[in-house]
């Protein structure tokens, strides 16, 4: 789908376009929108996550696959996954590795990325997951990388991210993959220090906007004309903490939110 499609979806806007991509992009909109609700080592956020990302778009979202599947190129069956009665082992040991492997975060996150790609435990969508888990792996290791455009840097590398997991498939080492994701955090980190992604907390963004409204509602498209570096699913997330935090008090709902900051 277009840039303009998907803000209009953000917006609660009618889009034209195939209802499965619609679905998609509003799937991935809730889940990144709730990513501090997830656990890196925990199973049930895993299976929560693919569940929020997959609603409506798989038989079973939520849950892991039991039987075998294979990857085909044409007529070439690339990757034949492991048997579907060892996936809940597999990942249940990989998430226990996270809790104890002396490695560095951003290892630990490739690797899981990886792994995950290798194991498929989902019928669909585990290129996705693998992906969303990585970002939460890394944002436990520091909040800045909650706000690095990895996935837009994928996106742009598509191709070759493909091409690495062959490679590591075919060599039974995850060494190339782990080596073009270092590369792909390098980029959005480079991007970062360029001044196009804004290295603020939520409540300092917050508490800049409020010399510029006072005490005036606001909703989030004014919040967003102030931080246009920001995503809109970013811009929710910081309303969402002042509020928790008293700092905003929330009025309507929807499309018709508006916030207000409070006197004290």
């Amino acid at each position: 789908m277009s840039t303009e499609q998907i803000a209009a979806i953000l917006e609660n806007k009618r889009v034209i376009g195939p209802t499965r991509d619609i679905l998609e992009v509003r799937n991935a909109i809730t889940v990144y929108d709730r990513l501090h609700e997830f656990k890196a080592t925990s199973l049930a956020s895993l299976l929560k996550a693919h569940k929020l990302l997959m609603a409506g778009l798989v038989e079973s979202p939520g849950k892991f696959r039991t039987r075998y599947v294979g990857i085909v190129r044409g007529d070439e069956l690339r990757h034949l996954a492991p048997d579907g009665e060892m996936v809940k082992p597999l990942i249940t040991g990989m998430l226990e590795s996270l809790k104890t492997s002396k490695d560095l975060a951003l290892i630990k996150s490739c690797v899981f990325h990886y792994e995950l790609e290798f194991i498929h435990p989902f019928i669909d969508g585990n290129g996705r997951m693998g992906r969303l888990w990585q970002t939460i792996i890394l944002m436990g290791y520091h909040p800045v990388f909650e706000f690095l455009p990895v996935e837009s840097i994928i996106k742009r590398r598509q191709t070759s991210y493909y091409k690495v997991l062959g490679v590591a498939d075919r060599s039974g080492k995850s060494t190339v993959f782990i080596e073009f994701m270092l590369g792909v955090i390098l980029e959005s980190l480079n991007e970062l220090l360029s001044g196009r992604i804004p290295l603020l907390t939520a409540i300092e963004r917050i508490e800049r906007f409020r010399a510029d409204v006072g005490t005036r509602p606001f909703a989030r498209k004014d919040y967003l004309s102030k931080y246009k570096d920001i995503s809109p699913a970013t811009a929710s997330r910081d309303l969402r903490e002042g509020v928790a935090k008293k700092i905003l008090k929330k009025s309507g709902d929807k499309r018709m939110t508006n916030y207000r900051f409070g006197s004290g």
